[in-house]
């Protein structure tokens, strides 16, 4: 069995999913839940604080189970140590800390590394830890529970304590992956909504960023990446990212929306925002432009048309209206299509790949934290998503684990990231809950 995972995520609190307005409306529509089936979470004795002070439901697959497995406030990415302990970065209080489980489907947490900076990205190639902080990526040593010897991978990468950004700095969170090479992959989040300047920043932000192997400075690998929270290396080491597209995007065609008079374009239409832009889930090669924040992955089968269906595979661009109006900053329609896509504003956070250790369907796959957007009423819910993998490329959005948000559109939980462990479960980090639950498949 081969165990691929890097999580990776970016957003604190403040700004942990796409912002937007709300808006009424039918619901955005969920991933695919055929054969998932509302089951009461387990709590064990000790860990029954808010929001599990009441029974939880949840939605997974027949059969399987899930539980709390620890309490960790503010929990983000996870990564699995050679000795069978969770790593959950921490950070809102600049910790790491370790998961130690008790043979009885729980774990004692215990903080390892403490004094960071918004350490967020965690990797292990072997024995060694991978930790993205805001403004840097280090190495450690990792023995006995302990990571020691830091060695710096990256220095001085933009954050809100960057004097040329003034503190402002809405995605400063870094996520780090290690390809089979040794390739060292950052994301450096863009600094707010529609940031221009970002592009031409040095380093550049709304990027991923490549150290060679051996080291080395740090030169962008993708550009054009708003916010590529998810960040992972594929079963056949290609480099995937899962991106929080723009927000208040401005209608782009000269045309009435739906029942309008006149022209819409340039117009911010609450129903239009709710699902546009969709957000990209695509496999990086050096040198590739995601678009942001001159074109935008639209999957409408009918662009410009109301209530159009949407194809979340195979995505082409429009041109940004707000932005690049006459399309002279870029040619959006020579871009590579987006591979796959999740609705308008789910927010993906932390991916990572399943390569054997799952049951069935879900043996080979990508595993994407959903946190749920803010652009509806209902807002999108939150999720942890399975995308099927096959011969080198993804297949469409399945959800594995929903249940998170009520009718009403409040939520006791949002998903961050999700991670295969070694005893073939699958254990997942809530921000929201402060929890990392254990899914168990029969």
């Amino acid at each position: 069995m081969t165990i691929r995972h890097v999580a990776a995520l970016a957003t604190i609190v403040l700004v942990a999913a796409c912002t937007g307005s709300t808006s009424s409306g039918p619901a955005p529509k969920a991933a695919t839940q055929t054969g998932l089936v509302a089951t009461s979470l387990t709590v064990p004795q000790g860990m029954g604080g808010a929001p599990f002070d009441v029974d939880r439901q949840v939605l997974i697959p027949s059969g399987w189970k899930m539980s709390v497995y620890a309490r960790v406030p503010s929990a983000r990415l996870a990564a699995w140590a050679p000795d069978n302990t969770l790593l959950v970065s921490v950070p809102e209080n600049g910790t790491v800390v370790r998961l130690v489980p008790d043979g009885q489907g729980k774990a004692t947490e215990a903080v390892m590394l403490r004094g960071m900076n918004q350490p967020h990205g965690l990797a292990f190639v072997g024995s060694t830890l991978f930790v993205a902080q805001s403004d840097r990526v280090d190495k450690f040593a990792y023995a006995d529970g302990k990571a020691t010897n830091p060695r710096p991978i990256v220095t001085g990468l933009p954050d809100a304590k960057s004097p040329e950004l003034g503190g402002q700095y809405a995605h400063a969170l870094k996520s780090v992956a290690v390809g089979s090479d040794g390739s060292v992959y950052i994301s450096v989040g863009s600094t707010g909504n529609i940031s221009v300047d970002d592009l031409k920043a040095n380093p550049p932000r709304a990027s991923i960023l490549r150290v060679p192997p051996g080291g080395g400075p740090a030169q962008p690998f993708a550009v054009g990446v708003r916010n590529g929270t998810g960040l992972a290396i594929a079963p056949d080491g290609s480099v995937w990212t899962a991106v929080n597209g723009r927000d208040q995007i401005e209608y782009p065609f000269d045309r009435p929306y739906g029942d309008a008079s006149g022209s819409s374009k340039g117009q911010v239409i609450p129903d239009y925002v709710r699902d546009h832009p969709v957000e990209p889930l695509a496999k990086l090669t050096a040198g590739r432009n995601l678009g942001w924040p001159y074109c935008d992955p639209d999957a409408d089968i009918e662009p410009a048309v109301k209530g159009s269906e949407q194809n979340p595979s195979n995505v082409p661009f429009t041109t940004d209206v707000e932005t690049n109006p006459d399309g002279h900053l870029l040619d959006c329609s020579k871009l590579p299509r987006i591979e796959q896509t999740l609705g308008g504003h789910s927010a993906p956070l932390g991916l990572s790949f399943v390569d054997g250790g799952l049951p069935g369907e879900y043996e080979h796959g990508a595993l994407v934290g959903v946190h749920g957007s803010w652009n509806a009423q209902p807002p999108r819910a939150p999720e942890v998503s399975f995308f099927p993998w096959a011969n080198g490329e993804l297949g469409k959005q399945q959800t594995l684990v929903g249940g998170f948000q009520a009718t009403d559109g409040s939520r006791w939980g949002r998903p961050v990231g999700a991670v295969l462990g070694p005893d073939h479960a699958v254990y997942i980090t809530d921000d929201q809950a402060g929890a990392v639950y254990r899914l168990s498949p029969p």
